[in-house]
């Protein structure tokens, strides 16, 4: 059966949560023996409420000596202790990837992939997929962040990175023959639907209603992960008030 599915290491090592020293190192204590390292953390969201001192996370072994770290973070324990949240930014866009070259998203099945990262008017997009007639442009966004209602939440701090991309798909989507879409990728499977975080950034909730309304395609999904892999499950719900 095809799936979109990423395997771990067989050598993830157990540690436990300790701070945070910048955007993209950790520092967190080993299971097995206590010691304290430095991990790098491929995720440069704010990741407040799941970055919490003492919270179990597991880290792969660095083999390129020369890298500045032994370990770089792959996942962290829930909030609830009941699962797991993958904290590698670049995850959702393998999984997208996946999933659009074996046509698993209900919603894209319609549509051939063509190529990854491409380049239409002044950025780079994640995705270009195409029909007989017509090209679309995906863009990824990952969703680390829920409340206690299983609700994901994006954008996890203010992105105005991520407001220009709004605003430029929907000017890509008037155009004739062009079609855009934002697919949101939850890196975890608690959630039952995904809202723009208005609470964190007004303008890129206000964006992505303007998208909504101009007919932009805005889907989400969910992910399972576990301590062997993360896998791409089904679609859930796009809230946008």
């Amino acid at each position: 059966m095809l799936e979109a599915a990423i395997k771990y290491s067989d050598s993830l090592v157990p540690a436990r949560f300790v701070n945070r020293l910048n955007r993209f190192m950790i520092s967190c204590k080993l299971v097995r023996d206590g010691e304290e390292v430095e991990a790098h953390l491929p995720d440069s969201g704010r990741l407040k409420e799941l970055l919490i001192s003492g919270k179990e996370l597991y880290l792969l072994p660095n083999a390129n000596p020369n890298r500045k770290t032994k370990f770089s973070a792959v996942c962290v324990e829930r909030p609830d202790g009941l699962g797991w949240v993958s904290i590698n930014s670049q995850i959702p866009n393998k999984l997208a990837q996946l999933a659009f070259t074996h046509y698993l998203l209900p919603s894209f099945r319609s549509w051939d992939y063509e190529r990854a990262e491409f380049t239409k008017g002044h950025s780079r997009w994640d995705h270009l997929l195409k029909t007989k007639d017509e090209k679309m442009i995906v863009e990824v966004k990952g969703v680390t962040l829920a409340d206690e209602n299983q609700k994901g939440f994006f954008p996890d701090a203010v992105t105005s990175r991520g407001t220009k991309h709004v605003l430029e798909l929907i000017e890509i989507n008037k155009e004739p023959k062009w079609r855009s879409a934002l697919l949101f990728v939850a890196q975890r499977e608690d959630l039952t639907e995904i809202r723009p975080a208005s609470h964190i950034d007004p303008k890129f909730a206000k964006a992505l209603k303007e998208a909504s309304i101009a007919g932009v395609k805005i889907i989400a999904c969910r992910s399972e992960v576990t301590l062997k892999g993360i896998r791409l499950l089904d679609e859930i719900p796009v809230c946008i008030d």
